[in-house]
């Protein structure tokens, strides 16, 4: 069988006890399920959290009204405490989440494609990963995706 990447992440995170969480806006649990079709995920996925509406990344993530209000969903910091969020609800080492823009219109500035991830990793360090992406809808989700494996597979490494 060919390892892919999101094959040999599993397999890493597992052998080093590690679990992740995901908190998904753009992509709806999309990153979740793809990590779930792989082997052995259920070692390392603890849960995810799909926070499309504002209210539920304040309430359930925690993400600061504040923020949200003044610099809305689609953004670096907003992205660092989704990703916070998702590692504090679901116990895990890892939080990693998904906001943007998918289009078919520009959203509260950002342009379509404009998109961040958010990692926040077990000693609380929280960094982001700013993209801009081109295609419709569905294509920029799917890459987001393909984007977020590989900066979860670069903070394992």
């Amino acid at each position: 069988m060919h390892q892919t990447p999101l094959h040999a992440l599993v397999h890493t995170l597992t052998d080093r006890g590690l679990t992740v969480a995901t908190a998904e806006s753009l992509t709806a649990g999309l990153l979740a399920a793809r990590i779930a079709d792989i082997p052995g995920a259920s070692a390392i996925l603890n849960g995810g959290v799909v926070c499309y509406q504002n209210k539920i990344k304040q309430r359930v993530l925690g993400v600061d009204a504040h923020l949200l209000s003044t610099r809305g969903a689609v953004d670096p910091v907003t992205a660092e405490q989704m990703a916070r969020g998702a590692q504090r609800v679901c116990d895990s080492d890892i939080g990693i989440s998904t906001t943007g823009v998918a289009g078919p219109e520009p959203h509260q500035g950002k342009d379509v494609g404009t998109v961040y991830i958010g990692l926040c990793i077990a000693d609380h360090v929280s960094q982001h990963v700013e993209l801009h992406l081109q295609g419709d809808r569905a294509q920029i989700r799917h890459q987001t995706v393909e984007a977020a494996i590989k900066e979860l597979c670069a903070v394992v490494d």
